[in-house]
C-alpha cells in the first residue's frame, strides 16, 4: 500500500511540476483587398470572428499595388482583386494556391459629384464631360494605367468618344478610394467610381452610371496565396464565396456571381 501511495505521490508531482502543452494558438489570417471592399470586407471579417474564429487582418490598397506587394513576398494568405487582370499576373508567377480563385462580386461604374452639386449630365455618346468639367477642374478617377477602377473608367469614356477630351483634365489618385476623397471634400467637380464606393460616402452624389457595355464587366475574384500556411485562410475564402456571405456583400451594393 505504501509503495503504491508513493508511486501515485511521485506521478502527480510530475504532472505537476510539467505544465499542460496549451493547444495552438490560431492564427489570423493576412487579406490584401481591393480599396473598393472596406466596409464589406471589414463587415465580413466581424461575422466571421463572431463565428468563433480570429479576426481577419485586412490590408486595403489599388488591386496593382497588392499584386506588387505579393509579388514582392509580402507574407499574405488571401488576395482579392478588384479585377482579373491583376490576379492573372499573380496566378501567372505561381504565387496562387491552384483551384482557390474564385470570381465572386460585381460592380458598376458611377460619375459622382460633391453632394451639393447642381450639375447634370446625360451619360453616353458625345456627352460634353470635359464641359461640365468647368475652365479648371478637373475629373477624378483612379490611375487609369494600372488600378482597375481607373482602367474601366478609360475603357468606358474611350467607348463614350470622352477620352481625348477629359485626358488633360484628370486628377489621376492611386486607388479609387483617393479619388472618391478628391470629390467628396470638393477638391474636383466630378470624378468616376464604383457604385459600392459612392454609397459610402455621403459627401457624394451619383450623376449617372456608366453602360456596362461600356467597359470589361467589374469581376472581383479572391484566391488564396500559395506561401500561406493559415488553415484559418481557407476557412474565410470559403465563408466569402458561400450564400452568407455573398449575401452580406449584397447589403453594400455589390452584385453576386
Amino acid at each position: 500500500m505504501r509503495k503504491r501511495l508513493a508511486m501515485l505521490l511521485a506521478a502527480f508531482a510530475m504532472l505537476v511540476a510539467s505544465p499542460l502543452q496549451a493547444a495552438p494558438e490560431r492564427k489570423a489570417p493576412l487579406v490584401l483587398a481591393a480599396a473598393s471592399l472596406q466596409e464589406s470586407l471589414g463587415a465580413a471579417a466581424d461575422a466571421w470572428s463572431r463565428k468563433g474564429h480570429p479576426r481577419p487582418q485586412v490590408s486595403f490598397a489599388g488591386s496593382s499595388a497588392l499584386a506588387r506587394q505579393i509579388e514582392a513576398g509580402a507574407p499574405a494568405d488571401l488576395f482579392v482583386s478588384a479585377d482579373e487582370q491583376w490576379m492573372d499576373e499573380v496566378q501567372s508567377k505561381g504565387l496562387l494556391r491552384p483551384r482557390t480563385r474564385v470570381s465572386f462580386l460585381r460592380n458598376t461604374l458611377v460619375l459622382i459629384a460633391p453632394r451639393g452639386s447642381t450639375l447634370r449630365l446625360r451619360i453616353g455618346k458625345g456627352m460634353p464631360l470635359a464641359r461640365a468639367l468647368g475652365p479648371t477642374g478637373r475629373l477624378a478617377i483612379a490611375d487609369p494605367v494600372s488600378v482597375p477602377a481607373g482602367i474601366y473608367a478609360r475603357q468606358s469614356l474611350t467607348a463614350l468618344g470622352a477620352w481625348n477630351g477629359v485626358q488633360p483634365r484628370l486628377a489621376p489618385a492611386e486607388n479609387v478610394r483617393a479619388a472618391l476623397a478628391l470629390v467628396s471634400r470638393g477638391a474636383t467637380p466630378l470624378g468616376i467610381v464604383y457604385a459600392t464606393d459612392a454609397r459610402a460616402d455621403p459627401g457624394v452624389k451619383v450623376i449617372g452610371t456608366f453602360p456596362e457595355a461600356s467597359h470589361k464587366p467589374i469581376s472581383y475574384p479572391v484566391a488564396l496565396v500559395a506561401r500561406s500556411a493559415n488553415p484559418e485562410a481557407e476557412g474565410f475564402r470559403r465563408f466569402l464565396i458561400s450564400a452568407e456571405g455573398k449575401a452580406l456583400f449584397r447589403r453594400f451594393g455589390f452584385g453576386t456571381r
